[in-house]
């Protein structure tokens, strides 16, 4: 904008001024009415803060091992329960497959020698033995299972009672597929078997896997409530006597037969996570064996006392059974679980008359 002033006259100071700001202003206007003219629809209110994102869900629980209350780690837990009765006389020594078992039961036969009930899930080792025959308490051990119960054979009782019990019976002396004979050694003490192969003969009835027949869990209780112990010194019979003593550095208890360290075919010595011991009512049933001795029959449905060692503390405990298809179940005094520690488990079948149990 170009100011004149009137011939022969200067403008004063405060005129020049007024319009300098009037010019001003007008620009003002003009860029302000510009301005508004392309704010058509335009949202001039504060703008709102978009909603957090939701937060992802937590990942699923992991998928125990029923039986050792392990991470299966993406394992498919889908197989049933193998059960293999193995022998544990002096002949049968060293065996093979102990250490893979997820639970091992041992029981009183008769002439006072002990056997294994070993039951395979989680591990399935390549080889089980030697396997010997089945015994009137072996339904009430293996029944909660659900599963497969292999063995070498049996009396006609025996054998009937373990398959009214629910369990699929593989044995060698029916032909079941899977029994072979190790020529190093030399019979009854050589049949072993291939688990594989028994487990491929699983029927529509029994390939579900196992339920838990203890409780596992991160907090043992024998390690938060017992007492410290580093031995346990059993007597099953006169020449049935394992030992059990506990390694810091393996973090496991580990078993002798006497005085004697016990170890599998490999060299690998015994070992297990939880030792249970069960006080247990044996009598002696109307069969005997071929050299004459009464067989004798755990009774497995009803109750006692019980020890559960793990972490090289003991506590005192109770179990009870309601039923030969029942698991058993630990009990403190005051009615609480026992939880024990996530990993195999062996349990002791102690005769309450002629046996013992000794913690150091």
């Amino acid at each position: 904008m170009q100011v004149r002033s009137a011939p022969g006259r200067r403008p004063s100071g405060r005129r020049v001024r007024r319009i300098a700001a009037a010019a001003v202003a007008g620009v003002l206007l003009s860029v302000t009415a510009a301005c508004g003219a392309n704010t058509a629809g335009w949202d001039t209110r504060d703008p709102v803060a978009a909603p957090a994102p939701e937060p992802p869900p937590p990942p699923p629980p992991p998928v125990l091992w029923p039986l050792t209350g392990v991470d299966s780690a993406g394992a498919d837990i889908a197989r049933p329960a193998l059960a293999v009765k193995v022998e544990n006389s002096i002949d049968a020594r060293p065996q093979t497959g102990l250490n893979a078992a997820d639970m091992v039961w041992e029981e009183m036969v008769e002439g006072g020698i002990s056997r294994f009930v070993a039951v395979y899930h989680s591990t399935v080792p390549p080889v089980i033995g030697p396997v010997r025959s089945v015994r009137p308490m072996d339904p009430g051990i293996a029944a909660p299972l659900h599963g497969l119960f292999a063995f070498s054979g049996g009396q006609a009782p025996f054998v009937d009672a373990t398959r009214a019990a629910g369990l699929q019976v593989l044995s060698a002396d029916m032909g079941s597929a899977g029994f072979y004979r190790d020529t190093s050694r030399y019979a009854p003490h050589n049949t072993y078997v291939d688990p594989p192969a028994l487990l491929a003969q699983a029927d529509d009835a029994h390939r579900a896997p196992p339920p838990a027949q203890f409780v596992m869990g991160a907090a043992p209780t024998a390690p938060a409530v017992g007492t410290p112990a580093t031995l346990l010194d059993l007597a099953l019979s006169r020449v049935a006597d394992p030992q059990w003593t506990w390694s810091a550095v393996d973090n496991a208890w580990l078993r002798s037969e006497g005085t004697t360290p016990a170890v599998e075919a490999d060299g690998a010595p015994m070992r297990a996570i939880n030792v249970v011991v069960l006080r247990v009512d044996v009598v002696n049933t109307n069969f005997g064996d071929p050299a004459g001795n009464p067989v004798p029959e755990t009774v497995m449905v009803g109750g006692g006392e019980a020890l559960v060692a793990t972490g090289g503390h003991t506590v005192a405990a109770t179990w009870s059974k309601a039923s030969v298809a029942d698991p058993v179940v630990l009990t403190l005094a005051d009615g609480a679980p026992v939880v024990l520690a996530p990993g195999s488990t062996w349990v002791e079948l102690v005769p309450n008359r002629t046996g013992s149990v000794v913690v150091g």
